[in-house]
């Protein structure tokens, strides 16, 4: 008996397994086949209310990653329309007269440890492949980790070449040559940092001492001339964000009490513009302070847009913005006060006719704003563990 109940049990399990096999294959047969090997492209240029939005990846920070969205779109798969590795607190730029997206990254043969490997990966806007890679092989030229700049990489002389910011610990400028797809040069940058192209074939940057430094190169990225702004800020009383918004040739660096110094950029070397203030007397009673991660942009129009936030006071300059103030920078006037649903770490402005003010808000999600009349468009939420940080209007 003991030997026929096993016997029967086994039989039982055989014809349920069939049965379950043969549900299988004829709900199998209703499916069309998968196409393998499919690779959707994206439209190039992209469209205006299209951004590149940084997913810095703070639970698994060594696998970054940049999404592309559309921010006109109905839920998450709408918003979603693909994305791109960017390595570890990996920098990024784009191109605009080539289908191209530079992310400077490095990696670890181990994953988390091992020989570090830093590159720079140029990326297919239509695809979103990796198209070619430049390995950093010089130890002296290691990319500078950042978290939170645009400034650590440009493109100058009609995006020949690409410039970024090196810490080891001396500081350089590395200038990569992309049609040679090779470095070039490593300029020595004393006490110094940030890239803002200048004139034709140069670049300028902040100094420690509250001066500024110029550089021009030649066809070759050899350094062919060298001029020096003497120092025109007071870092201990009233700092210059590093972070400025960039018009027309004319940088315009918001400082922490709330001026403006315009710098001309436009030129071989870089030349102090007019200061001016973002405020009135009652914006200062009330203690009204730019801040942010990135907390100054402009539109199509050349508006200044500069995220502040009330009863500022000292180390309250990486503060989120509750509001985003408009400036007419011709007249230095403030045209408009646009009131955030949520505060904002960082935020940057669509291009077009009808721009859209992206933010990313204190719960690390988007918040999209009509750029004329400020009101209030959308929230795209639903980013699970990624974690957007900055944005990049599409271009």
């Amino acid at each position: 008996m003991k030997y026929l109940k096993q016997i029967t049990i086994m039989f039982k399990k055989l014809f349920q397994l069939v049965l379950f096999l043969s549900i299988c294959h004829n709900a199998s047969a209703d499916l069309p086949n998968d196409t393998a090997g499919k690779v959707e492209t994206l439209p190039v240029p992209y469209p205006d209310d299209w951004v590149i939005v940084h997913d810095i990846a703070f639970d698994h920070m060594s696998i970054g990653r940049f999404m592309v969205m559309d921010i006109n779109g109905g839920d998450i798969k709408d918003f979603f329309k693909g994305s791109f590795n960017g390595g570890f607190i990996s920098a990024f730029t784009q191109a605009l007269k080539k289908p191209e997206m530079y992310v400077l990254e490095h990696y670890y043969d181990r994953g988390t440890r091992g020989n570090r490997t830093d590159v720079l990966t140029i990326y297919d806007k239509a695809t979103l492949e990796p198209v070619d890679e430049i390995i950093l092989d010089d130890p002296r030229l290691k990319r500078a980790e950042i978290l939170v700049s645009k400034f650590v990489i440009s493109l100058i002389d009609d995006e020949r070449f690409l410039l970024f910011y090196s810490f080891t610990p001396g500081t350089f400028v590395t200038v990569i040559d992309l049609e040679k797809r090779e470095v070039v040069n490593g300029v020595p940058l004393p006490t110094c940092a940030g890239i803002y192209p200048t004139g034709k074939r140069g670049f300028s940057s902040l100094c420690g001492n509250g001066s500024m430094v110029s550089f021009q190169l030649d066809e070759d990225g050899q350094v062919t001339g060298q001029d020096k702004i003497e120092p025109f800020f007071d870092v201990d009383e009233d700092a210059l964000f590093e972070r400025p918004a960039i018009i027309g040739g004319t940088g315009y660096f918001p400082s922490f009490h709330g001026d403006v110094q315009e710098i001309d950029l436009s030129g071989g070397a870089a030349r102090l513009g007019e200061k001016w203030s973002l405020l009135n007397e009652e914006d200062k009673s009330q203690g009204w302070r730019p801040g942010g991660a990135w907390l100054a942009a402009t539109d199509s129009t050349g508006r200044l847009y500069v995220m502040m936030h009330e009863n500022g006071e000292e180390g309250s300059h990486d503060y989120p913005g509750s509001e985003i103030w408009v400036f007419d920078t011709a007249g230095k006037t403030r045209v408009n006060r646009i009131p955030l649903t949520l505060p904002a770490i960082a935020f940057d402005i669509t291009m077009g006719d009808a721009p859209k003010i992206v933010t990313t808000n204190i719960e690390m999600k988007l918040e999209v704003y009509d750029a004329r009349s400020g009101e209030h468009v959308d929230t795209i939420a639903d980013f699970y563990h990624n974690w957007p940080l900055l944005v990049y209007a599409s271009q």
